[in-house]
């Protein structure tokens, strides 16, 4: 994964529209997996829609230190993993 918050950044700007796994730090030693889309990019945060006969949640957002710091890591499918 790149090395500074510009580089995750620009990678999430090329991946927007595709599939992905989230996983995520959700404290107390839990980790939450969740698949869904790459919406958006802003500034300071990246948007996902999630799938919705999976979550109670449409959407999340999380910040590319999020990313930097391995709080949350993705994981983009490519065509054949969709199946």
């Amino acid at each position: 994964m790149p090395k500074t918050l510009t580089d995750i950044k620009k990678s999430l700007d090329s991946n927007l529209g595709k599939r992905l796994m989230l996983r995520a730090n959700g404290g107390r030693r839990k980790t939450i997996e969740r698949s869904g889309v790459l919406a958006e990019t802003y500034p300071s945060v990246f948007v996902i829609e999630l799938d919705k006969e999976e979550n109670a949640f449409e959407r999340v957002s999380y910040s590319y230190a999020d990313v930097l710091t391995e709080t949350v890591q993705l994981v983009f499918m490519d065509k054949q993993q969709e199946g």
